[in-house]
């Protein structure tokens, strides 16, 4: 590859730039220097083309190393933020992180749905929720930020602080309100991560032990992320028959507060409860009216993925998988979960729908890939059944891939003015163990692909807004999300005829296709459709 191995100055030259801002496509060259933008001007038609020697990338010579892209007939955008990720239990064992670089993605923001690596005080803490990656418990964000610089990733990291991370911390895994003391605990645990640059705090109230907190929990500490100026970003309490009660508790938690809100993922689960989306943007577009400032995030998929443990009701995780076991173990007492679970299967569980992602070593190690009907019907028993046995069977550690959304309801949040692009996935590198969702691979690229280029759902400017500027506005993220003089060069540059996911539910482990170039901090990561090798990424701290 011919490129300096150091070098000070990048000129993207003749490329179509669409900035971030949504403001129309402009023909440009951009000039990159120690890290930052510092120029943008009209491209000169007159040197447009090819490189001499019909080189797409090559170093020039001169009184500074000079790195030329030619980006003639390819688009210049910022580097992808990827506002929802839960890489930060994944990153120290793939810093290259080329399923991010593949896509264009240059930032992600981890901490979400209540999960982070820290603060983890004492064995009962939260661990790797998702069953995948290192547990990587740490006491605090300087110690995460440390590991996660020492493994040189080659994106950054801009880090939430996790409501369940936090209640681990100090309540362990029970099932009960939390005391007054307790709570100002939580409280300083949370000051604590702001203090050291965390840019906001996540809750998921589907997970155990988030989903064990009341309203009046998530007040306090939002008003707490408010008053720092942090984000408060919430995987909603119910997202199928319950759907509109949960936003509306969401944005009474961000009325009562002052917290900014942004709604993860927002869907709609469950074949009763498609179109609900439509009302639910509806109390969002109102809110904002009364002054609240919320958001949402959205992937281009009709199905989710989740822990298995997820469905099941909240006593039953009541202290945490271990007590989980116990109860299954009791015959009396797992025919209650069964009952339980079983108004659920066909309404927002649905059996054949529900594909084994991972799991641990076990008697349906085979399985990964199947669904909960094929396995139920294999045993001779109903699925709910099925689900108990399999949970039981791989001590509570099992990732599915959820199929039971509606492709009219992804595209009415994929549009929204509010909403940005965000991945939800974890997954950096390939190939590796089980089947998991190929959003991890393919979010970013299949928006532009099919959303953009094949369905025209989407104009360009608009979509790359949702995927850069928008998410960093949304975090606060300075200095990043847009190109212009003075930001940082986070950059990617692809083929809009041919940028695709690859990536399917059937074959998952694909890279996507299309991204020729991405620059971090002005460093190349990726030229001509190939990782260099290069590791500029870091944690990104919110100043105090």
């Amino acid at each position: 590859m011919p490129y300096p191995n150091a070098f000070h100055d990048v000129l993207i030259r003749g490329g179509t730039l669409v900035d971030g801002t949504g403001g129309p496509p402009r023909r440009a060259d951009v000039t990159v220097r120690e890290g930052r933008v510092v120029a943008v001007t009209e491209a000169d038609a007159r040197r447009s083309g090819a490189l001499p020697g019909g080189d797409r990338v090559r170093a020039a010579s001169g009184g500074r190393a000079v790195l030329v892209i030619d980006a003639d007939g390819l688009v210049v955008a910022p580097g992808f933020v990827d506002l929802h990720s839960h890489a930060d239990f994944t990153v120290l064992d793939a810093p290259e992180a080329e399923a991010c670089l593949r896509q264009g993605v240059t930032t992600l923001v981890t901490g979400n749905c209540g999960m982070s690596p820290f603060p983890a005080h004492g064995p009962a803490s939260q661990g790797s929720p998702l069953g995948t990656g290192r547990d990587a418990c740490l006491p605090g964000m300087d110690a995460f930020a440390a590991a996660v610089d020492a493994a040189r990733p080659a994106v950054n990291i801009a880090p939430l602080v996790g409501h369940g991370a936090l209640r681990a911390a100090v309540l362990g895994q029970d099932r009960r309100a939390a005391g007054r003391d307790e709570l100002a605990r939580m409280l300083r645990l949370l000051a604590e991560a702001a203090e050291q640059g965390a840019f906001g705090l996540s809750s998921g109230l589907i997970y155990a032990p988030g989903r064990f907190a009341a309203t009046g929990e998530l007040v306090a500490l939002a008003a707490e992320a408010a008053r720092r100026g942090l984000l408060y970003a919430t995987h909603l309490r119910d997202e199928g028959d319950h759907l509109i009660e949960a936003v509306e508790e969401a944005l009474t938690v961000a009325a009562r507060s002052g917290a900014r809100l942004q709604i993860s993922h927002l869907k709609a689960m469950g074949p009763a409860n498609h179109g609900r989306v439509a009302p639910a943007l509806g109390l969002l577009d109102a809110a904002r009216v009364t002054g609240v400032d919320v958001a949402c995030d959205v992937y281009p998929y009709a199905a989710s993925s989740t822990t298995l443990t997820s469905r099941l009701p909240a006593w039953a995780l009541d202290g945490g998988v271990p007590a989980l076991l116990d109860r299954l173990a009791d015959a009396a007492v797992r025919r209650r979960v069964l009952d339980a679970l079983r108004p659920a299967v066909g309404r927002t569980f649905l059996p054949e729908g529900v594909v084994i992602a991972s799991l641990p070593p076990g008697p349906y190690a085979g399985r990964v890939g199947h669904s909960i009907a094929g396995i139920a019907a294999d045993l001779g028993v109903e699925p709910a059944a099925a689900v108990l046995e399999v949970l039981a069977a791989h001590r509570g550690q099992v990732m599915i891939v959820n199929h039971a959304m509606a492709e009219r309801d992804v595209d009415a949040v994929l549009v929204h003015p509010s909403s940005a692009v965000a991945s939800d996935g974890w997954v950096l590198r390939a190939p590796g163990d089980g089947h998991p969702h190929p959003r991890s691979f393919g979010t970013f690229a299949r928006v532009l692909g099919r959303h953009v280029r094949e369905r025209r759902l989407l104009g360009l400017p608009e979509a790359v807004r949702k995927m850069s500027g928008l998410p960093a506005a949304r975090l606060g993220l300075a200095g990043r999300g847009t190109v212009a003089p003075g930001q940082v060069a986070d950059l990617c540059v692809f083929d809009q005829d041919a940028v695709t996911d690859l990536a399917t539910y059937a074959d998952p482990w694909r890279y996507a296709g299309g991204v020729r170039h991405v620059l971090v901090s002005g460093e190349p990561v990726l030229l001509e459709g190939e990782p260099t090798g290069r590791r500029p990424g870091r944690v990104l701290r919110r100043p105090a």
